[in-house]
């Protein structure tokens, strides 16, 4: 059987996850905005229909909302990462081999089902994942996954394919290539379009059809890969097991300035917190810990400041109070007082690391060892608590507590963690 790998992704995901908990929403323009109430970051079709762009601010569209009955929401991301987790588990209920691709697109491979009838697989899917999730998705289906990408994007875009694209005939598959733009190919970007029209390209095919050479000059291997992946050559195999991470980072915006010492540092403590989560999920440690914080551009007329700093550890760790210690050392060593009367206000913090390693095959230190048997229970016992009461039922008390933390990200307009908080649980309440 003939080589074949399905995209299927969900449709305005976080907004579909919305509307799963509030049927009421079915028909109704609704947008997610990014953290602290941002911008728009997912927008349903009828949000789109009344001209609302990605990434448009909401105090642009604030007005605009209100007046159309626009329903707007702040980011939940512990319910879409939930849904997307319980979406996955479908997926692999129809195929062995799923890759994870983002938190709304997973790559199936369909090679061992045959080719006549991977189209009504997907229909069933896309069915399966709508009646146990409530989550509508698109699924398309190609020989390579550049060619599935593609799918998945006319299934989206032409409504009488009901949801599902299938460009594994190869003549097919040639009639479609010649009439969409070079643009809508995964992994072009501006300045590779730019390039591309420089040559004569315009449609898909004229892409396809291109000597791989001249391409690979301008565009890197990347390009040459999408030519041969175009052609229906696989250059991109599923990645059944993520990547080791090398890198971890944790910032944020705050929801309010801050201009003092102590603040500051329960701030970069809060994200030294939830770095150590990370890390110890991944069974990793880092030997290195970059702390920043900034002023914003915005706030025109005050006094401007940036500063970053990396602290040291003894020995790769992901305990979360030397981390948080750490971190605290970072603030000390480049915090001043403003020298005028006005204060600098610090718009942005952050915790970052690059030489992540795992832990258990990492060197001790000769001095300054840290007391691993020691951390290592109290962190499980630390994790397991928030894992079973929710994130902050258990921090250091440097992070302090999230509901008393003044310069938390805002989530004003934020839907009830239904899937994952014993409280926000959703209640039915009997008709009398």
């Amino acid at each position: 059987m003939s080589r074949a790998i399905a995209l299927i992704d969900g449709n305005s995901f976080y907004c579909s996850c919305e509307r799963v908990f509030d049927p009421k929403l079915a028909g109704v323009p609704v947008i997610v905005l990014s953290n602290n109430d941002g911008c728009a970051v997912a927008r349903t079709a009828e949000a789109k229909a009344l001209g609302i762009k990605m990434g448009e601010p909401w105090f642009k569209i604030r007005d605009l909302c209100k007046r159309e009955g626009v329903r707007a929401f702040s980011s939940n991301y512990t319910l879409y990462g939930d849904m997307s987790a319980r979406a996955n588990a479908v997926y692999r209920d129809f195929s062995p081999a799923v890759e994870i691709y983002s938190i709304d697109e997973s790559f199936l491979d369909l090679s061992d089902v045959r080719e006549d009838r991977r189209v009504e697989l997907a229909r069933d899917l896309r069915a399966t994942v709508r009646a146990w999730t409530g989550i509508p998705t698109c699924v398309g289906i190609g020989p390579t996954k550049t060619l599935a990408k593609l799918a998945n994007h006319i299934a989206k875009t032409i409504p009488d394919l009901g949801g599902v694209c299938d460009l594994s005939d190869e003549d097919e598959r040639a009639a479609w290539l010649c009439r969409i733009h070079v643009g809508e190919v995964w992994g072009i970007g501006r300045a590779s379009l730019a390039k591309l029209e420089a040559m004569g390209v315009d449609s898909i095919a004229d892409l396809r059809d291109l000597d791989p050479r001249p391409v690979r000059k301008a565009m890197t291997v990347v390009g040459e890969r999408i030519i041969y992946e175009l052609r229906g050559v696989c250059c991109l195999p599923l990645e059944l097991m993520p990547a080791q991470r090398k890198g971890c980072a944790v910032t944020r915006s705050f929801s309010s300035r801050i201009e003092d010492r102590a603040t500051m540092e329960q701030a970069v403590s809060a994200h030294a917190t939830r770095m150590g989560e990370k890390l110890r999920r991944g069974g990793l440690g880092t030997t290195h810990v970059s702390v920043f914080y900034h002023t914003s551009e915005h706030d025109r007329g005050d006094p401007m400041r940036s500063v970053s700093t990396t602290v040291t550890l003894p020995e790769a760790t992901n305990d979360t109070l030397a981390l948080i210690k750490a971190a605290r050392e970072g603030v000390s060593r480049t915090w001043r007082e403003a020298p005028g009367d006005r204060p600098w206000r610090y718009s942005k913090a952050g915790v970052i690391t690059t030489d992540l390693k795992l832990l258990e095959e990492s060197q001790r230190a000769l001095i300054g060892q840290l007391d691993r048997e020691r951390s290592a229970p109290l962190m499980a016992a630390m994790d397991e608590c928030n894992r079973r009461f929710g994130r902050g039922a258990v921090v250091p008390a440097r992070a302090g507590l999230e509901k008393k933390r003044t310069w938390s990200t805002k989530f004003e307009m934020r839907s009830p963690r239904y899937t994952t908080q014993v409280s926000e649980l959703p209640t039915a309440h009997a008709i009398p």
